[in-house]
């Protein structure tokens, strides 16, 4: 007799349809939660990425192929210097989380080094959790070195696994995330803009540890500042450097929490919508946009389909193509039309803040006009 057919199952079939017949899901990683948790309101986004599917070559089908992502030769040598900083068992990055983070503790002369292979990415999830709750329980006095362990974090009622660079257990039993870059270090400081991004993916590893933390009594205390790893100036030498991210652990969890649920976009679709870039072009088209997307420039820097989302956006004259804050200072003008008719005065409620500010700007042009008219065109 077949098991009951429950929600979640249910669901899990209904987003192997939207994939497509036989096509592999695409695990969402940190980075790929971060620009989600940046932009919750897309629906498009949260469908596509809750059901596994490749934005990327979804984006190509399209015609609007993505145009960033890492070099062959960044990520070679990423893997070079990660294989360098966790040699002889972490003995460099145990020192780096000794000094940055824990100078009170017993140095760490040795380390255990749990074995956290397993089957999937479920086996590999149970596996390092029961070495979370090892290393804790038998913390005193002894550092723990977790090599690529698997996380699990709730994501619009899908679950996400995560593979942070490393968890560190400390001898009082608190956990520390390990974020590893090949980025450099350049007199002690990086590029803030990369920092940001960093510790917008160390965040959502927090908010994964913090749940499987809380399933211990008592719950180890998950530490709120990780250890940024990188290259030391021009060298190949690792240094590293203490980086608080409550702030954006915080902005996280509100966002993510913020997510519409997968599923109540996935009831809301056609039936026999499909994403999987092997129908033809305007079938696709026509099921991406079934699914509300919001756009944003940000969008360009985060996400596969940026281009295609952009295009339909500036098609339809949204606003929402000139930045978000413009998008809060317009408030109810939605397009690029209505903005020019209220700034020409044929819409628009005068005492509207936004449609009085667009007139006075419209009038200071025209006056601005006149006089270059007036005096002849300026050299």
């Amino acid at each position: 007799m077949p098991p009951p057919r429950t929600r979640g199952t249910a669901l899990r079939r209904r987003l192997a349809e939207l994939r497509g017949p036989d096509v592999p899901a695409k695990a969402l990683d940190a980075r790929a939660l971060a620009a989600l948790a940046a932009n919750p309101g897309c629906k498009r986004r949260a469908i596509l990425d809750g059901a596994g599917v490749n934005k990327a070559a979804l984006a190509g089908a399209l015609g609007s192929p993505a145009a960033f992502g890492q070099s062959q030769f960044a990520l070679t040598r990423g893997n070079a210097f990660e294989a360098k900083v966790k040699a002889d068992g972490g003995a460099e990055l145990l020192r780096l989380v000794h000094e940055r983070l824990d100078p009170g503790a017993e140095p760490p002369a040795t380390a255990s080094t749990p074995d956290l292979a397993a089957a999937g990415p479920e086996g590999r999830t149970a596996r390092t959790a029961l070495a979370l709750r090892e290393a804790t329980e038998h913390a005193l006095g002894t550092w723990t070195f977790l090599d690529h362990p698997m996380l699990a974090l709730d994501v619009a009622g899908s679950p996400a696994f995560l593979e942070p660079d490393a968890v560190v257990v400390h001898p009082d039993g608190s956990w520390t995330v390990v974020e590893i870059k090949s980025f450099p270090m350049l007199d002690g400081s990086a590029d803030p803009a990369k920092v940001g991004a960093a510790a917008r993916q160390a965040a959502v590893y927090v908010l994964a540890l913090e749940e499987v933390a809380a399933r211990l009594d008592p719950a180890p205390k998950v530490r709120h500042r990780i250890l940024l790893v990188c290259p030391k100036d021009f060298s190949n030498l690792p240094t590293a450097s203490a980086v608080d991210i409550r702030k954006q652990r915080a902005v996280t969890s509100r966002q993510l929490a913020r997510l519409t649920r997968i599923q109540d976009i996935a009831d809301a679709l056609p039936q026999g919508t499909c994403f999987s870039p092997e129908l033809p072009a305007e079938q696709l088209t026509a099921a991406v946009e079934s699914v509300p997307a919001t756009y944003a420039p940000e969008c360009l820097a985060a996400c596969e389909l940026a281009f295609h989302c952009r295009d339909r956006s500036r098609g339809a004259g949204a606003v929402t193509t000139l930045g978000r804050s413009v998008r809060a200072d317009l408030g109810g003008l939605t397009t690029v039309e209505d903005v020019l008719a209220a700034a020409r005065g044929e819409s628009g409620d005068p005492d509207d803040p936004a449609v009085a500010a667009l007139r006075r700007a419209a009038a200071l042009r025209a006056e601005a006009l006149g006089r270059v008219t007036a005096g002849g065109t300026a050299r």
